[in-house]
């Protein structure tokens, strides 16, 4: 009965090669197999506090122009009557208290776009702008 030959192609960039079936079996009995190492995991985070969710939010407007405070630690209705008294939202910074943080925090655009849109029916009866 003849060998049996099959195609090693487990060389270094040389190519591919003929060799006899019981060589590729040798090789692979001498081979060891692969360790399995498992490192340790270090220990979970604890997650953070919760944010005190039951506190109404606290906001600052700040005028654009003159940097002069319109409105500080107040809440939503008080914010949105005096966004209500406004033109344009793009004429104050809207803050929002952090507790956790002890800070102010400066709206984005979208959450300001967000506040603007709930001002009262005094706002939205108001003539629109003209457009330039």
């Amino acid at each position: 009965m003849g060998k049996t030959w099959v195609l090693d192609t487990e060389t270094k960039g040389t190519g591919a090669h003929m060799v006899p079936l019981e060589k590729v079996l040798r090789k692979r009995e001498r081979e060891p197999g692969l360790a399995l190492v498992e490192l340790p995991r270090p220990p979970e985070a604890t997650p953070p506090p919760e944010p005190d969710t039951d506190a109404p939010r606290q906001f600052k407007v700040v005028d654009l122009m003159t940097r002069q405070t319109l409105a500080e630690d107040v809440g939503v209705r008080e914010t949105l009557e005096v966004l209500g008294e406004l033109r344009s939202n793009v004429d104050v910074n809207v803050f929002v208290w952090q507790p956790r943080r002890e800070r102010w925090r400066l709206l984005t655009l979208s959450e300001q776009r967000a506040l603007w849109e709930m001002r009262g029916p005094r706002a939205a009866a108001s003539p629109p702008t003209p457009a330039r």
